[in-house]
């Protein structure tokens, strides 16, 4: 299968060099502008109450029986599909309870928090079409799927640092930047959280982006059930743009942090124990973040109670699942998951990927 467009691939060297400077992160230290405590991920040392884990001995089992229910459900996970737009495997334990098909499932008592990690990389240039037309969608499926549930929907990207920091040098010097749009005058309205991994966006800026921020009722960083003009806010929080990287497995791990969620933290009241949680990947094989999708699913797990029927996981980007696509091969550690194709439209596997969820909660039992 030929991959023209995808993230992070070779043929995509010439348009990096027609970017330039002017889409590109200055630096390559993928770890500048935050703290990550070590305690947390990746060491033994400091206390262990903030620390997640990077022992996966804790969710073996966990992952082992999600693993065993894929592959015995299923057809094998490494044959490529090339003739379907979306490659979906297993969709959970059967269900033939015809009381949970019309009404609100009870195992996960309503509630669901979506995830969207979405690439602001340079070579996500040509999905901007597909994305902008998806926005609108996407809130049309989950608030006709589940008009009576109590949703969270946030965005997160893959970067360390927020906007271009090229450009932050040029309006300070100049007032102005090469790049159309860019915020020059907006800029003291960056926050710390702005500037944190894993934090929901409610500000993005750079090539492509919205370059304002967007209003959220609440003063949250993400979006619920009774924000205003639901699908036009979501629109501004999900435009990341082109001009930064796609450390999209770090994030996730990063907004599964328990400090990030609790009150006070950049995302309070985001994750909840009670509720199911959708991860949507769109773009990046991601080469480049800490850890592993080993780590990455184990903190998942952990953030849900060791409980891989809690998680629903979309990764929209290629259905053949490469060796380098480190997101699909976390994506199918999960019992409940769908891989699909970046080049086409993301409506249908969306929709295919919510389908999940009616079966997930009717299994689900919250911790």
């Amino acid at each position: 299968m030929a991959l023209p467009s995808r993230p992070s691939a070779p043929q995509h060297l010439g348009t990096a060099l027609v970017l330039g400077l002017a889409c590109t992160p200055s630096g390559s230290d993928t770890t500048t502008g935050l703290s990550v405590p070590d305690t947390w991920a990746g060491s033994s040392t400091g206390s262990s109450s903030d620390a997640f884990t990077t022992d996966l001995s804790a969710t073996a089992s966990a992952s082992s029986t999600a693993s065993s229910a894929t592959t015995s459900a299923s057809t094998d996970d490494s044959s490529p599909t090339t003739d379907a737009t979306t490659l979906i495997y297993d969709v959970g334990p059967d269900t033939t309870d015809s009381d949970t098909a019309d009404t609100k499932p009870p195992g996960c008592k309503g509630k669901i928090d979506f995830l969207f990690v979405i690439s602001r990389a340079w070579t996500m240039k040509s999905a901007q079409e597909q994305l902008i037309t998806a926005f609108p969608k996407f809130i049309e499926t989950i608030e006709a799927k589940f008009a009576d549930f109590d949703f969270h929907i946030m965005v997160i990207d893959g970067d360390h640092e927020w906007g271009l920091e090229s450009c932050d040098v040029a309006c300070a010097q100049q007032e102005s930047c090469v790049v159309s749009g860019y915020p020059c005058d907006l800029l003291h309205l960056v926050t710390t959280c702005d500037r944190t991994i894993g934090a929901g966006n409610v500000f993005a800026a750079g090539g492509q982006a919205t370059n304002t921020p967007c209003t959220i009722a609440g003063g949250r960083r993400y979006l619920t059930k009774e924000q205003p003009n639901l699908a036009e806010t979501f629109a501004c929080i999900a435009k990341l743009g082109i001009s930064g990287r796609d450390l999209m497995g770090e994030a996730l791990t990063m907004a599964m942090k328990p400090e990030i969620n609790a009150p006070g933290g950049c995302n309070a009241g985001f994750l909840r124990d009670d509720a199911l949680l959708m991860v949507t990947f769109i773009g990046g094989y991601d080469y480049n973040s800490k850890w592993d999708p080993g780590t990455w699913s184990a903190n998942v797990l952990k953030a849900k109670k060791d409980d891989a029927e809690a998680v629903v996981m979309l990764s929209i980007l290629d259905p053949t699942c490469p060796a380098p696509d480190r997101i699909c091969q976390l994506v199918k550690k999960y019992p409940y998951h769908l891989v699909a194709d970046l080049d086409l439209d993301y409506t249908a596997p969306f929709e295919q990927a919510t389908d999940l969820i009616e079966v997930a909660c009717a299994e689900y039992i919250p911790g």
